[in-house]
């Protein structure tokens, strides 16, 4: 009689089915996982933004879209309906005034802060002219 014959199964058949359902699970989510977020974030950032090419000109915070203030550097499509949104609050607060007037207004936005601000600053502008009223 082989000692093999005398110890007793780690697992039982059942218990085996059930480990390889849980690992199959875990296969299956993981491939999904990584197929619908292909996010890659490199370290260290680049030098330059990824979308840095998409902008033609300097930004004026003061009238740009949220979709033209998502490709700045740091900012975001969040961010960047935060500023529209704090924007439109401030011009409705304060009439006739701009709600920039310079880069370290920005500091107001909840989500940035210096470094973000020392990013931006190359590509925002901060006209001295008031934006016209709505009617």
């Amino acid at each position: 009689m082989a000692w093999r014959d005398h110890v007793p199964e780690p697992w039982t058949s059942p218990q085996r089915v059930v480990i390889l359902l849980i690992l199959a699970g875990l296969l299956i989510y993981g491939s999904v996982r990584l197929l619908l977020n292909r996010a890659y974030v490199s370290n260290p950032q680049p030098i330059t933004p990824s979308r840095a090419a998409d902008l033609a000109d300097k930004i004026d915070p003061n009238t740009a879209d949220a979709p033209t203030l998502s490709v700045l550097p740091l900012i975001g499509d969040k961010r960047a309906a935060d500023i529209v949104a704090y924007r439109e609050r401030y011009m409705r607060e304060h009439p006739g005034e701009v709600a920039f007037k310079s880069v370290e207004d920005l500091l107001k936005i909840r989500g940035i802060g210096v470094a973000t601000i020392d990013q931006l600053r190359p590509y925002l502008i901060f006209p001295t002219t008031r934006p016209p009223t709505q009617q």
